[in-house]
């Protein structure tokens, strides 16, 4: 078996123990302050990562600084997408910060790469990734990434599935953990492509459906083969 290579990209998510059967109807309203802060955070996002992009260009490394940032942006954004749009599975409301929370239900991190492909950030946002965002573009609806201002995009497979999942738990009160897993799983896709996109990593979005609140160890590496004594 080949070994599953590590994504330098990790998000992984829990489902409350007990979640409100109707709260899923007020969520979007009650994220309205975040998507106000988001708006702004977004806009830097942007900015910051035109930076980047002349940073890597010339010196093959993203600003530590900038990158952290940008993480945070994506991280925030996650959190609130996960709040309130993608899958609903916490009814937690979402922390005011670019840092990573502990014990929330929601993670989101990308692996800092210590130098970067010069040559890469010209091609790899628009032309290597087409089919990614063609793909992405499916799950999601109206869009290949995170909306800062109001999460998934509607129209994809995402928003659809997520409603199904709520309206299943406002019949049963139970989250359907089938459903949690797979829509993880494309949020996972889609996470990998927004970063690939952003200029955070170089290594190319595998098309895999990585299912699961958590992201799975990678597969250890092969040892040296025996030999006899």
């Amino acid at each position: 078996m080949i070994p599953v290579a590590a994504s330098p990209v990790r998000l992984e998510a829990s489902v409350d123990s007990r979640l409100s059967r109707w709260m899923w109807l007020v969520k979007w309203l009650l994220a309205i302050p975040h998507y106000v802060v988001l708006v702004f955070l977004w806009i830097a996002f942007v900015v910051v990562t035109v930076i980047a992009f002349f940073a890597i260009l010339f010196t093959g490394r993203y600003p530590r600084s900038l990158f952290d940032f940008s993480v945070g942006v994506l991280r925030w954004n996650w959190r609130v997408s996960y709040y309130a749009h993608t899958a609903l599975g916490t009814d937690r409301y979402p922390p005011f910060t670019l840092a990573d929370v502990p014990d929330y239900p929601a993670h989101f991190d990308v692996a800092y790469p210590e130098r970067l492909s010069r040559g890469l950030v010209l091609v790899k946002w628009w032309l290597l990734a087409i089919p990614q965002y063609i793909v992405v573009g499916m799950f999601v609806g109206g869009g290949w990434g995170w909306d800062g201002r109001d999460g998934w995009r509607g129209g994809g497979v995402v928003p659809f599935l997520s409603l199904v999942a709520v309206v299943v738990l406002l019949f049963t009160a139970r989250y359907p953990r089938h459903l949690f897993d797979f829509l993880i799983g494309l949020a996972r896709w889609t996470a990998r492509v927004t970063a690939y996109a952003a200029l955070l990593t170089d290594q190319y979005p595998p098309f895999r459906l990585d299912m699961g609140g958590r992201e799975a160890p990678p597969a250890p590496a092969p040892g040296p083969p025996l030999t006899k004594t």
